[in-house]
């Protein structure tokens, strides 16, 4: 396939003629995109709900695996059917009905690649702040703003192929890089911090791993396996997708925790500005390609995430072309980018509240998607092209109302320590619930994914 060509297809099935590649193809794309020096971040933030070291550790990893592995299963369907995510849940939620989590989908994209483009940008003018002081930090953070975004639009227009070839080199760069910053940053490590939250605290950070990684991730699992061979390995490409979208991020968690017990501020620093705070110990001749790792690792994830969003936003059944959808979200995610850069003054708060609101509503609807593949269209073997095509039944009510309801208990059930945000949630929990185990557990998410498989099971007889 021409790397060099915009991909012309959509939401359609991926021909067989087309179809080519290995399983095991689908590591790169997914340890691309989950390489990142936020990975490390993230296991400073789970060190930050009361864990130790190696509490922090397990549960992360716990969390990792289990919400990764349900991407793996979504890519399954990919390759048998050759069509994305998003419009594989037609086939759960009705043509009509499914317009809803296409909606919840696109927002969960084009904030993922916000989230990752603003982050390369701060953590860019950080470095260059270092680099040349007397640079004007507005300067600095819009100049990085603008590669950042340009960059992630331009892959994303060209599409599969390019991705797929980009996100390759860009794994062999990141792991030189983040080896080198890993050795370097080595005699900070530590593990003299002591859990003091108790068994929510496990249960939260699992739930939190779950919600940093694969829930944001499972809208996507068909989008990249579509172009395998329909007689690839459903086992195969579980496991290919899980491992790359699990291990990489797993070993710079490990680093993060281990980072937080060297030097307990860190999870204060890294809350308001991640990238700088894991740069502020290293020597100055490494800082430039300490930038690149950083920001080219953001910009990895935000590649996937704006390819999809565009394949959620034609699931919407918008007239549109895909590289034209890109473009739309690429407009999207600068506006909201300029909003947290120079609007928000907590973007962890922001980012906390994006990620406990979505993951309810991501883990309910996988929940839905993976019971309607495995018990209506034995596992993904038959999908029914009129399923999926305007005219097909309008509404399953069945997906729709689990969907539904299972939200809105989940969001009964979760916390946000940002004041807007915390007046819309917790609304099942008393007040001593929400500041005790219970609350910062976010027990929500598990929740929602557990209430909306069984409803589903239960409102939807199996196909005969």
């Amino acid at each position: 396939m021409d790397t060099m060509a915009v991909e012309q297809n959509g939401i359609n099935a991926v021909t067989l003629e087309e179809r080519h590649g290995r399983p095991r193809d689908l590591f790169w794309p997914w340890a691309g995109s989950n390489l990142s020096l936020f990975g490390v971040a993230f296991g400073v933030y789970i060190v930050g709900l009361g864990l130790g070291v190696f509490p922090a550790i397990i549960t992360g990893a716990v969390g990792y695996l289990l919400s990764f592995g349900l991407v793996g299963l979504v890519a399954v369907a990919g390759t048998r059917s050759g069509v994305p995510t998003m419009t594989l849940g037609r086939a759960a939620f009705g043509y009509q009905g499914n317009k809803l989590p296409a909606v919840l989908s696109y927002v969960s994209n084009v904030g993922w690649e916000t989230v990752l483009v603003t982050l390369s940008a701060q953590g860019g003018a950080a470095i260059l702040g270092r680099l040349a002081p007397g640079l004007n930090p507005t300067v600095a953070t819009a100049a990085c703003f603008a590669v950042a975004a340009l960059v992630v639009i331009a892959v994303g227009v060209f599409g599969h192929a390019m991705i797929m070839v980009v996100q390759r080199y860009l794994t062999y760069a990141f792991v030189v890089l983040t080896v080198v910053y890993m050795v370097l940053m080595a005699p900070k490590l530590g593990t003299s911090l002591s859990s003091t939250g108790g068994a929510g605290a496990w249960v939260g950070g699992i739930i939190f791993a779950m919600t940093l990684l694969g829930l944001g991730w499972v809208n996507c699992g068909a989008d990249y396996s579509r172009y395998l061979p329909a007689d690839s390995k459903p086992g195969s490409v579980a496991l290919w997708t899980t491992l790359g979208g699990a291990l990489p991020p797993m070993v710079l968690l490990v680093f993060g925790v281990l980072l937080a017990g060297g030097d307990p501020k860190l999870a204060g620093e890294a809350s308001i500005d991640p990238v700088g705070a894991l740069a502020g110990a290293l020597p100055t001749w490494f800082l430039l390609p300490y930038l690149l790792t950083a920001i080219g690792g953001f910009l990895a994830g935000a590649i996937m995430d704006i390819y999809s969003s565009g394949l959620s936003m034609l699931a919407l059944g918008v007239p549109i072309r895909r590289h034209y959808a890109v473009l739309v979200d690429g407009v999207l995610m600068v506006l909201g980018g300029y909003y947290l850069l120079f609007v928000s003054d907590s973007f962890f708060g922001t980012f906390q509240a994006f990620l406990a609101i979505i993951g309810v509503a991501m883990a309910a609807w996988v929940a839905i998607f993976l019971v309607d593949m495995w018990r209506q269209r034995d596992g993904g073997r038959f999908y029914d092209e009129r399923l999926l095509r305007a005219g097909a039944p309008a509404v399953n009510w069945a997906g729709l109302i689990s969907l539904v309801v299972a939200s809105f208990v989940g969001l009964g059930l979760i916390t946000s320590t940002d004041p807007n945000i915390a007046k819309v949630v917790g609304f099942l929990m008393s007040d001593a619930m929400k500041h005790g185990t219970f609350g910062k557990a976010n027990i929500g998410v598990v929740v929602a994914l557990v209430l909306a498989g069984l409803l589903y099971f239960v409102l939807k007889p199996r196909r005969r």
